[in-house]
């Protein structure tokens, strides 16, 4: 056996006799402080941690310390590395069940090591708590760093409107007619804050029926957001605000006013028309909100007809729905219905219009004339109009004056129709020939009010 004294190390004390030497340490320098001679002049206590050699020669090979061992040669003095504990026993074999269940949290947030990950999902085939506890934990994880999606939920900003709005109404609510727009507008812009340059330039192809005819126009989505900007400039111009295309704009009507437009736009046909549209949007619903309910009455002017404020409204919410479809099917994406209260309004509008469409249409050669004359409110013949889905109801239309008064007693035709099939045909994207009607009754009137519901449409 080596004895510990046995070392070529300076520091190390010799194994006999030979003189004091310096004490390793910490201890050493501290006695340098308070002896200033050196370490020359230490003196050395006695203690248990430096015995003295004693004068038995078996000490060299026998510890003093019956218990203890011969430690390994390691360099001490001042210059020696700090102390250090021994290194845990590195574990042999696979990973036991307890340190593979304290890896689940760290696995379900993706934290382990390839060869972690994959013993832990060894073993989560095997043990079927720990299989419960992962997927507690994965779920959880799901719910701290939800999945973000780039697609907005149909309606999203209505609902939380909704929502905020019951909880706290506002304190200038938008008026009810005009609520339908608001959101159309908003989903509209949703769905185009995300398109890219290219986007902006995609092909779109604006229908309408007019003349017994289906008619159609080629634009770009810059093109169509542009054509909005210049409609709703009527009811702009109606409110005392800016005209959007500038004063010397006609005001002869929709196509006019977007044929100047797509001529000389203020604007270029590229994304940046997004933004004014959008401005408009916004100061046209604060307005009418600042303004009261008597400002539904407002005479908006569209050149060959008039509709009051409300009214124009609606339509205008009708509108950017419908090219909002538009816009969505040229860039392949879909796009729901307005909510069924909204779009109960739209059609409402629709079938209230009707009775002046019909006579516009026989004043033009276009309709069948009336079977009587009859005298402003009272009943004449009626049409009843049921519309099925969402938003739907029932509606009498009038067939022989728009002055006339619809009465059930009257009715000599029904038909039936989808609320999305009937707002496509209002809006010129289907013929009257092509729409899925259920009907029954006078044929003829059945025709003069389907064709009557398609010449609603325009560019």
């Amino acid at each position: 056996m080596t004895s510990p004294f046995d070392s070529d190390d300076p520091f190390e004390r010799p194994p006999r006799g030979g003189g004091p030497v310096p004490l390793p340490g910490p201890r050493a320098a501290a006695d340098d402080l308070e002896h200033p001679g050196g370490p020359e002049h230490t003196e050395y206590p006695e203690s248990a941690d430096h015995p003295e050699p004693d004068d038995h020669p078996e000490s060299a090979d026998h510890p003093t310390h019956p218990d203890a061992t011969d430690p390994p040669e390691v360099p001490t003095g001042p210059s020696a590395p700090p102390a250090r504990s021994a290194p845990p026993p590195v574990p042999s074999g696979p990973p036991t069940h307890a340190v593979l269940k304290s890896l689940l949290g760290a696995w379900a947030l993706a934290a382990c090591s390839a060869e972690e990950t994959q013993a832990v999902e060894d073993h989560l085939t095997e043990c079927a708590p720990c299989a419960e506890e992962a997927l507690r934990l994965r779920d959880a994880v799901g719910l701290l760093h939800p999945e973000d999606s780039l697609d907005l939920k149909p309606l999203l900003r209505s609902r939380v409107l909704e929502d905020c709005l019951g909880k706290r109404p506002a304190r200038i609510p938008v008026p009810a007619w005009a609520q339908p727009y608001d959101t159309e507008t908003a989903r509209l812009d949703a769905l185009l804050r995300d398109f890219g340059d290219s986007e902006w330039h995609t092909p779109v192809r604006l229908k309408w029926f007019q003349d017994e005819r289906p008619q159609a126009r080629r634009t770009t989505v810059a093109g169509v957001i542009g054509h909005l900007l210049s409609v709703d400039g009527l009811v702009a111009a109606a409110l005392g605000l800016d005209d959007p295309l500038g004063p010397d704009a006609p005001r002869s009507g929709p196509a006019d006013r977007t044929e100047h437009y797509w001529e000389s736009a203020p604007y270029p046909a590229t994304r940046r028309v997004r933004e004014p549209w959008r401005d408009q949007g916004h100061t046209l619903v604060r307005t009418v909100s600042f303004a009261g309910q008597g400002a539904a009455e407002l005479p908006v002017g569209y050149g060959p007809f008039t509709l009051p404020l409300g009214d124009a409204f609606l339509e205008r919410a009708f509108e950017c729905w419908v090219h909002a479809v538009d816009i969505a099917d040229a860039v392949d994406y879909p796009y729901e219905p307005p909510s069924a209260p909204h779009l109960h309004r739209m059609i409402d509008l629709a079938a209230r219009l009707l009775p002046e469409a019909l006579a516009g249409r026989r004043r033009a050669g276009l309709a069948a004339p009336p079977r009587a004359l009859v005298a402003a409110g009272a009943p004449g013949r009626t049409l009843h109009l049921e519309i099925e889905g969402a938003g739907g109801g029932g509606w009498n239309i009038s067939l022989d004056s728009p002055a006339a008064k619809p009465s059930a007693e009257h009715t000599v035709a029904r038909i039936a129709l989808d609320g999305v099939e009937f707002c496509q045909l209002a809006a010129g994207h289907i013929s009257p020939q092509d729409a899925a009607v259920g009907q029954t009754g006078d044929r003829e009137a059945i025709r003069d009010v389907l064709f009557a519901a398609a010449s609603l449409s325009r560019l």
